[in-house]
């Protein structure tokens, strides 16, 4: 499966990574590798969680993300 991850910089140089189709998967890091590591660990953990539990597997089939910029 494949998730869109949303990465910010902290303001202390830290970064904070997260999934919208994955309700309350969020992450963080010291650095860039490790916040997008300690992710893709919560992901598996997460998808273990609904598996486990029975519940559907969210994906993100028909959605679409574009990036646009703004003036």
């Amino acid at each position: 499966m494949r998730y869109t991850v949303v990465l910010e910089r902290e303001g202390d140089g830290g970064y904070v990574a997260s999934v919208p189709a994955l309700p309350g998967c969020i992450s963080q890091g010291d650095t860039r590798a490790q916040a997008l590591a300690n992710i893709r660990e919560a992901i598996a953990l997460y998808i273990e969680d609904c598996r486990e539990a029975g519940d559907p597997v969210p994906t993100e089939e028909g959605k679409e993300f574009v990036e646009i910029e703004a003036a």
